[in-house]
């Protein structure tokens, strides 16, 4: 899984693969009781006590893993060593020791070339077992034996984060070393069956190396302080799952869940598949989105070994819920809340892991199951970052990481008690369905670019709710260079929200809505002010078109709206005020009065003004204030125009009349003439 993947997915609390063994009790005992031996003086009527290091264990321990047991095969070979040194009225020899090991041991038995030792329980409780050795004969002064103990670590079954597990699937148990407090050299060696994938902690030992048997060999050399040594073991060999194939009904749709459980361990399908199952319609009920996944989702036992130890993973893309062995319930509901919480519906680590911590509380307190969250402690609280510095899987220290999931979950509490549960609701709503912030107010919901990153998720917030969070974003979330955005955010909302009241029932361009979405707020702030120069325009128009009597067409709106752009509005807003001016001046010099006196009435002669602004008007009111213009300017010009066109035409009519009379006189001069020629003598 690529690391861009593993950002989106779900690791969950850490769990120790073993519970730590209480180490310190173990060297207490070692070092009060362990390795004491009987001292007795020959030439005394009593033995007395010999105080370490008079006497020591030195040991060499070999565990024999053996799955197909169910135990761990533990051998002890031992040299216990006198130191006491005999006197000239004294000799001294040790008849036992004591030896601590591990809690849970059993089926004792020791053996030694020199006789028959013995071996017996001396004190057994949570922490340690402690061994009464006998040697098969009186240890004196300077002298060794050779012992040889055995006994096994059994899988007790039961709880799964039990101390010891020993199956075909899964080994988990830690080791001990054991010899004399402050004495070195004792030694262990580890052996695991082929096929295991090993996981060593603390230590420290060296491997592995292959025996002729084909097993996993691991060494310590000599130990320079036994009583301080602990492995922790664990190991997985992936083997066939066991499948259940069951479902649920989420919402109106039937959830598909594939239980896939190791072969060894049945109690996990039934603890594990039984709380998915009813944990996904009340993860449903509480988050508001639909079920996301479409076919079968398998919830996979496993030992989560590339995550650090985390507990829980979701893949989204592989519709897989890995749930480690030992995941308490609140891990299992929380991996479940990740099958909407993950990459797909929100971008940022800290929002998914927030929120399914929030809901796994919520599904837990209707299911009535008792979970540990993630709290904030002091410790923790040294360890703070803001969580959008949190990193992805496996790059943060252990407290760091611990900080981040108590901290998002502190904040996810704060965001839903301020927002409440109905907000949230259509938060989670919008954010499945890839809606984002800034809808429209008439208009249809818009796409976001991507899932919700910690800007789109504190704008669907505050959309939703009405209120604001920007408070707790800079308390827990942002990092000092996210300030500046934040402070310029709130002057473009501020901003923004002005521009949408001045609109009133006109939608703000889309271009507005996508720069305040991407946090562009330079643009955003730009283009409202020219929306808000737009509207200036559109109140001068009304105001215009109402003292003319006229209805504004909706070209400008359709050009507000639209994508055209705001330049493209102020263009029509511009021709629409021109239309409007030049019909006021076609009305105000009197295109729709009579004429005012003969030479008006003479130029006004054939020509209607009226008829013209009429038709400016009805351009105007259907979009066409470019004709419009044109008529209202035919209709001034008529009426502008017709004393000087009326005196023309009477000039004209003079002059036409004269023209008149001279042609007659000439006209009547010929005729007479011609008449005078033929009345003459004969």
């Amino acid at each position: 899984m690529t690391a861009a993947t593993r950002i989106a997915l779900a690791p969950r609390r850490r769990v120790t693969p073993v519970a730590p063994l209480r180490r310190a009790a173990v060297v207490l005992v070692a070092l009060v009781l362990a390795l004491s031996g009987t001292l007795a003086a020959v030439l005394a009527p009593a033995p007395v006590r010999a105080a370490t290091p008079e006497l020591t264990l030195v040991t060499a321990t070999t565990y024999d893993v053996l799955p197909s047991e169910a135990r761990v095969a533990v051998t002890v070979d031992i040299v216990a060593t006198s130191h006491k040194a005999d006197t000239v009225t004294r000799r001294y020899y040790f008849t036992a020791a004591y030896l601590a090991v591990l809690p849970g041991a059993s089926g004792f038995t020791i053996t030694s070339p020199a006789g028959t030792p013995s071996v017996s329980v001396a004190k057994r409780d949570s922490t340690v077992t402690l061994l009464k050795l006998g040697f098969p004969q009186q240890l004196g002064s300077g002298a060794s034996e050779k012992l040889q103990l055995q006994f096994s670590l059994k899988d007790p079954g039961g709880a799964p984060d039990r101390q010891i597990r020993v199956g075909s699937t899964l080994v988990a148990l830690s080791l001990w070393a054991y010899g004399t407090p402050d004495t070195p050299g004792s030694s262990v060696t580890l052996r695991i069956p082929a096929g295991f994938t090993v996981q060593l902690g603390r230590g420290p030992i060296a491997g592995p190396t292959t025996d002729p048997a084909g097993r996993q060999v691991w060494t310590t050399g000599a130990l320079d302080v036994p009583l301080a040594w602990i492995l922790d073991v664990t190991a997985d060999r992936p083997g066939a799952y066991v499948e259940s194939h069951r479902s649920t009904r989420v919402g109106g749709l039937t959830a598909l869940i594939v239980i896939r459980s190791w072969p060894d361990d049945p109690g996990w399908e039934q603890r594990v598949g039984d709380l998915v199952l009813r944990g996904l319609p009340v993860l449903h009920d509480a988050i508001g989105a639909p079920w996301p996944i479409v076919g079968e989702v398998s919830v996979e036992e496993t030992l989560l070994r590339t995550t650090g130890g985390y507990a829980g993973l979701f893949d989204p893309s592989l519709r897989r819920l890995q749930i480690s062995y030992t995941a308490a319930p609140g891990v299992i509901l929380h991996e479940a809340a990740h099958a909407w919480f993950n990459g797909r519906m929100v971008a940022d680590r800290w929002t998914a892991e927030a929120f399914a911590s929030y809901y796994a509380e919520v599904a837990a307190a209707v299911l009535k199951v008792t979970i540990d969250s993630p709290e904030l402690t002091t410790e923790l609280r040294l360890h703070a970052i803001p969580l959008n510095a949190w990193g992805a899987i496996g790059t943060e220290d252990d407290l760091t990481e611990g900080y981040a999931y108590a901290a998002s979950l502190a904040l996810a509490r704060a965001i839903g008690e301020r927002a409440g549960t109905d907000a949230l609701q259509r938060v989670w709503a919008d954010a499945a369905a890839g809606i984002g912030a800034y809808r429209p107010g008439s208009g249809d919901p818009e796409p976001a670019a991507s899932p919700p990153d910690w800007r789109g998720l504190l704008d669907l917030l505050e959309d939703a709710s009405g209120k604001r969070f920007d408070d707790l974003w800079r308390q827990w979330v942002a990092r000092p260079e996210d300030l500046a955005q934040l402070d310029a955010r709130v002057a473009a909302r501020g901003d923004y929200a002005e521009t949408v009241r001045l609109a009133g029932d006109w939608l703000l361009p889309r271009s507005i809505r996508e720069a305040m979405r991407a946090w562009r707020f330079d643009e955003a702030t730009r283009l409202c002010a020219a929306a808000r120069s737009v509207v200036q325009q559109r109140s001068a128009i009304d105001a215009a078109a109402t003292r003319l009597g006229l209805t504004p067409p909706a070209a400008l709106r359709a050009a507000f709206e639209g994508d055209q752009g705001l330049d493209a509005a102020a263009a029509e807003a511009d021709v629409e005020l021109a239309a409007l001016r030049q019909i006021d001046v076609a009305t105000s010099v009197g295109a729709a009065a009579p004429p005012g006196g003969l030479l008006e009435a003479i130029g006004r002669f054939g020509v209607d003004p009226m008829a013209k602004l009429d038709l400016a008007r009805a351009a105007f009111e259907r979009g066409d204030p470019d004709g419009a213009v044109a008529a209202a300017r035919d209709a001034e010009t008529q009426v502008t125009t017709a004393a000087d066109v009326g005196r023309g035409r009477l000039i004209s009519a003079a002059l036409l009349g004269g023209a008149l009379v001279v042609l007659a006189g000439i006209f009547t001069g010929r005729r007479r003439r011609r008449r005078g020629e033929h009345a003459g003598p004969a």
